[in-house]
């Protein structure tokens, strides 16, 4: 816990003395971080009481839930003023439909609300008057790009990579000749009005957590009308590496077998990695935690919502948060199922949030005293050979009581006819193991990994080209919202096969 203290201190140290940190040569970072941290280990008591908050611990201090957060109902609430405001409507914006001739983009039109999406982006002192580039503008061309064009740079979607040509124009994917792409951003089809790479990235750096959340919940609203959240929905947790690329270490020192380390990226560390054929052990840069929603009759997954935090924390601190932001924004959760490395030891979660976990047994967890290993089946102490019978959860634990009807077994007279298990992380979780519908919310659980291949792959955030936390949580719920899109418009789906075609073809 010290190891953390320190390098929370160091990097709030850095980002308050230092704000202009990005702007530092390389070798002025490297001076500057070894004088911070050495003076902050020179000045650190191990004695004094930690007051740092857990979520500054954990680098998430600014992703928490904060007034002016919006929930599904009071988003549902917020669209249908806007639906029956008069002068919202004489205001329309004008579009050029024609010019989309492509499905996904035009389903995707129809879904966004430009007046909508620049309420809930604006600022206080925000003025409409003599703009030319509004939020949505931004906002369309950010989607535009993982939707259709996640695997190429900022530089060359924005035409302003000079080493880049089309056969047309070296105006990149929103120049002049590309018609469409303008008319879906909202570009003038007839000026030659541009939008560079320097305010797309201007655009990321302003918005705040709060519009973040709001923008993914106006999302998660038209995601649910469309049905998506309906039926038996189970959510599970879970956490993929975001490596950042040339990360320069500035700093390291080691206190009680701990590593601190500042890399150029302050906030940003340095994590063991999940089991890689082709890569190192370890990445430098952040861990993705998302809450997600698995459909139990389809087992089709998708992603809600997101904490970013730098890669060296354990899973297991983040579930309480993903719960606390889940509850917030207003989804109903109920039962979440996650892999090994999540946990709730205390029971925090279901006592403040009413959540049933489910996860594999630990590895590391034994059974309790009597229990059969194979069937699970509890007996009272060492001479008992009747199966005791559940009972449900008491104050210590699970209950279980003796079912041996009168005579049956002959040590009635020395067996107190009731056992209490403590709830561990075994296979006597809150939710006892051994039970079908448990065993198929594990099995389901496998499926919350699609989220992750989508938006790393698909919508293209495994390659991480920007280098700050904030710029990277603003990518992360950019290709989350492009996630939700493409699944309500259903155009990337695989057609499934017939039977007929199947039997044809054999």
């Amino acid at each position: 816990m010290h190891h953390k203290t320190i390098k929370a201190i160091v990097r709030k140290q850095l980002k308050v003395n230092y704000r202009h940190w990005n702007s530092l040569n390389k070798k002025a970072k490297k001076r500057i971080a070894k004088k911070v941290l050495e003076e902050v280990k020179r000045d650190y008591s191990f004695d004094d009481e930690i007051k740092i908050s857990e979520a500054e611990l954990l680098g998430i201090e600014n992703q928490l839930p904060t007034p002016g957060i919006m929930n599904l109902e009071d988003m549902e609430k917020f669209i249908n003023n806007h639906k029956s405001d008069v002068l919202l409507k004489l205001k329309k914006h004008k579009k050029h439909p024609t010019y989309l001739k492509d499905e996904e983009l035009r389903l995707i039109d129809d879904i966004l609300d430009d007046h909508i999406i620049n309420n809930l982006l604006s600022y206080d002192g925000y003025s409409p008057v003599m703009r030319d580039l509004f939020p949505s503008n931004y906002l369309r061309a950010e989607l535009l790009k993982s939707i259709k064009y996640p695997e190429i740079s900022y530089r060359k979607f924005c035409g302003d990579d000079k080493s880049y040509k089309d056969h047309k124009t070296n105006s990149g994917y929103i120049g002049m000749e590309n018609k469409q792409n303008r008319a879906f951003i909202g570009l003038p089809l007839n000026k030659k009005k541009m939008i560079s790479h320097v305010q797309m990235s201007q655009f990321r750096s302003s918005l705040s957590f709060k519009q973040l959340v709001n923008l993914t919940v106006y999302l998660l609203r038209h995601f649910k009308d469309a049905g998506f959240l309906d039926g038996g929905i189970i959510h599970c947790v879970d956490s993929t590496e975001l490596a950042v690329d040339r990360q320069e270490l500035l700093a390291t020192v080691t206190i009680k077998g701990k590593k601190i380390r500042v890399y150029d990226d302050i906030d940003c560390d340095c994590g063991k990695r999940r089991t890689k054929r082709d890569k190192s052990v370890y990445a430098v840069g952040y861990r993705l935690h998302t809450l997600t929603a698995i459909n139990a009759d389809t087992g089709q997954s998708f992603p809600l919502i997101s904490l970013l935090a730098p890669a060296n924390h354990h899973d297991s601190n983040f579930l309480k948060y993903l719960v606390q932001f889940g509850k917030a924004i207003g989804l109903e959760l109920r039962l979440i199922t996650a892999d090994e490395a999540y946990h709730d030891n205390e029971g925090v979660i279901y006592t403040e949030s009413d959540v049933h976990l489910i996860r594999p047994p630990g590895s590391k967890v034994s059974l309790p005293e009597n229990v059969d290993k194979d069937t699970l089946q509890v007996t009272c102490n060492d001479f008992c050979e009747i199966p005791m019978e559940y009972s449900g959860i008491g104050e210590e634990g699970h209950e279980y009581k003796c079912k041996a009807v009168f005579g049956e077994c002959p040590h009635t007279a020395m067996c107190p006819g009731y056992r209490s298990i403590p709830i561990d992380n075994g296979y006597f979780q809150r939710i006892l193991h051994g039970d079908d519908q448990v065993l198929e919310a594990l099995e389901i659980r496998k499926n919350g990994e699609r989220p992750f291949n989508l938006i790393k792959k698909r919508e293209g955030l495994e390659t991480v080209r920007v280098r700050s936390q904030q710029g990277l949580i603003v990518r992360s719920a950019f290709t989350t919202i492009a996630t939700l899109l493409l699944e309500m418009t259903g155009t990337r789906k695989k057609k499934k096969q017939s039977q007929t075609s199947f039997l044809n073809a054999a």
